[in-house]
């Protein structure tokens, strides 16, 4: 397993490294100014000149990204152009935010859409099954930003005044704070390093927070103004893993060992669950990994659309301003989680089916 696991690292290197070279000479070959981005048209050629040379952007492509390399390899992203503040510190601000939602939108897909993909398959070609597969290729064709908005209308405006109501917009409510979980508890951290941007990143995602202290009210609204974009981001991939979960459900359910336990008389649930949902699970499972990692790169209207500060925001201001260090951070943070994703996608496939050994 150890060997598996370094082996899979080392060959993503290359990967994660191409990424980088890629997302670092698009962004310098699209046609623009940082300067005049940041500092605005009336910035003079002089003011412009100094900008370019102060951040390193006049020397040749290839020496600017040998420079990248060896910062990112020494732990350091750099200084946003536009913010001038260490990236490491927005991606700690901002990170959280697109991660509870992915996280929260996943789940919302996976509790739903894999119960309606196993009773669309136990009741194949029934009303059920029709009417399941009907609302799973509508939730595939709804657009994001227009699923968002029907949300925002039906549960914060028509359900006003009802126990229905969804807070439309933000994280938690106004006034409503809580303390990170290491203050709480009494922890002396150094003002800045590692450890304390790691502590800092996890106390940034409220529902977690709010359990390690105990606030189970800060709980409540985190997850109330979680709900909407969570089921707006989520509903694309509910209807696809509904659709596959019954699709292999249906190959599964044909197979003999399935046959011979329901002719030994086993219960229908047991055959069900035990017998064919696990053997039909190895194709959801790359396809819940991937739906995971595409969330944290593809959240830009998501975020926009309720008012959440996270990576959507931050990256669609970082292009428009060509912040070369923000852009190519977030691109190599969003990569590594795919990496660590498929990763664990491949060790799931080793405890789903016994017949599959990391070679």
């Amino acid at each position: 397993m150890t060997t598996f696991i370094l082996r899979r690292i080392f060959s993503s290197l290359p990967v994660l490294l191409g990424i980088l070279f890629v997302t670092f000479a698009l962004g310098r070959v699209i046609p623009g100014d940082p300067c005049r981005a940041i500092l605005g048209e009336k910035a003079t050629d002089k003011i412009c000149d100094e900008f370019i040379s102060r951040h390193g952007l006049d020397k040749p492509i290839a020496t600017q990204f040998a420079v990248y390399v060896g910062e990112i390899v020494r732990g350091d992203l750099g200084v946003s152009l536009k913010y001038g503040k260490p990236v490491t510190d927005l991606i700690v601000e901002r990170l959280p935010t697109t991660v509870e939602l992915s996280l929260a939108a996943m789940v919302f897909s996976i509790v739903i859409g894999i119960p309606l993909g196993i009773i669309s398959a136990v009741r194949h070609n029934s009303i059920i099954d029709v009417g399941t597969m009907l609302v799973a290729n509508i939730g595939v064709s709804m657009p994001v930003f227009w699923l968002g908005l029907m949300l925002a209308y039906v549960f914060a405006l028509l359900l006003k005044g009802t126990p229905f109501q969804l807070p439309p917009s933000g994280r938690l409510t106004p006034g409503l704070s809580i303390p990170a979980f290491y203050e709480a508890w009494g922890w002396q951290i150094p003002p800045a390093g590692f450890i304390t941007s790691l502590l800092t990143f996890f106390s940034r995602l409220n529902l977690l927070n709010a359990i390690l202290t105990w606030r189970w009210d800060v709980f409540a609204d985190a997850l109330k103004h979680l709900a909407l974009p969570a089921m707006a981001v989520g509903t694309i991939p509910l209807a696809i893993i509904a659709r596959m979960t019954r699709s292999s459900m249906l190959e599964v359910l044909g197979q003999d060992y399935v046959r011979t336990a329901r002719a030994k008389g086993l219960p229908r649930v047991e055959v069900v669950l035990k017998h064919a949902l696990r053997n039909a699970l190895l194709p959801l499972v790359t396809i819940i990994g991937l739906s995971l990692g595409s969330f944290l790169g593809g959240a830009v209207l998501t975020e926009t659309i309720f008012g959440l500060s996270g990576v959507g925001r931050v990256l669609y201001d970082a292009i428009t301003a060509r912040d070369y260090g923000v852009v190519q951070s977030f691109t190599v943070v969003i990569a590594v989680f795919f990496v660590i994703l498929n990763l664990i996608v491949d060790i799931s496939y080793v405890y789903l089916d016994p017949r599959v050994r990391l070679d």
